[in-house]
């Protein structure tokens, strides 16, 4: 789910707690763009907790899962059981995949598949997008669903701002990557990939606890500035910001996402 961070701000156990939806609703559409045949060679970028590595080499010859965080790396392997993980930060897949080619005799991927990580790649996508090239064979399909243009776009603009008043500079704390559907593709097709389809997908999403639950989870590139004290000041306050749009008569919490989805191939 996660780029390279100094500190591994990942907490698998927040992740099945608040975000366990995650996995849930992006795979099922995910696999069937997929199509994965059971002689294939797929890489899971991004692999987070590994639930949907795990679904993956049920249906295929081999998977690796790589993931930047060692904390998510750790519960695929232990506690979800996935064969193949490892921590790789996604900007650096050439650098990898051409030391396990020498070292190991790793060949190259039928495909790679990426859910709900390319938005935490924010450094360089288009490294990612050339690693993604360099890592597939001729031929290779590259099949993802991450944060598209407008995504979680309240909860973002709430917490740019919450620390714009505090006196740090929010866009540039923010960790995600947000493209347009036209900016993607034509990030894509100049890496050498032919778009097949990609879409912006609305989609209204139930949380499993509350958005403060999700900001914990997910907004930890904003809070880690703050004090203590202050990071549960901003918490609440957009809480308050949100609760009028966000949360329905019976309590419940909802964010708008609006997913990116993408499947090129390497012609």
């Amino acid at each position: 789910m996660s780029s390279s961070t100094t500190h591994d701000a990942w907490s698998p156990t927040k992740y099945q707690i608040n975000a366990d939806f995650v996995p849930l609703l992006g795979g099922s559409v995910m696999f069937d763009m997929l199509a994965v045949q059971p002689h294939e060679r797929v890489l899971d970028l991004g692999c987070g907790d590994g639930v949907l590595t795990k679904k993956l080499e049920s249906l295929c010859a081999r998977v690796i899962g790589v993931d930047a965080s060692p904390a998510m790396i750790e519960a695929a392997r232990d506690q979800v059981g996935c064969s193949d993980v490892r921590v790789v930060d996604g900007h650096d897949l050439r650098e990898w995949f051409e030391r396990a080619e020498k070292e190991e005799g790793l060949e190259k991927f039928d495909a790679v598949f990426s859910n709900a990580a390319l938005h935490w790649m924010k450094k360089n996508p288009r490294k990612v997008v050339e690693g993604v090239k360099r890592i597939l064979k001729p031929g290779g399909r590259f099949v993802a669903e991450c944060g598209g243009f407008m995504n979680v776009g309240e909860i973002h603009v709430a917490l740019i701002t919450a620390l714009n008043r505090r006196g740090f500079d929010g866009k540039a704390l923010s960790p995600w990557y947000f493209p347009s559907a036209e900016s993607y593709s034509d990030l894509l097709a100049s890496v050498g990939f032919t778009v097949k389809h990609i879409s912006l997908n609305p989609r209204p999403t139930e949380l499993t606890t509350d958005v403060a639950g999700w900001i914990e989870t997910f907004g930890f590139s904003f809070l880690s500035v703050l004090k203590p004290q202050d990071r549960e000041a901003v918490i609440q306050e957009v809480v308050e910001h949100l609760r009028p749009g966000y949360q329905r008569e019976d309590g419940k919490w909802f964010v708008m996402y609006v997913r990116l989805r993408v499947v090129a191939v390497l012609e």
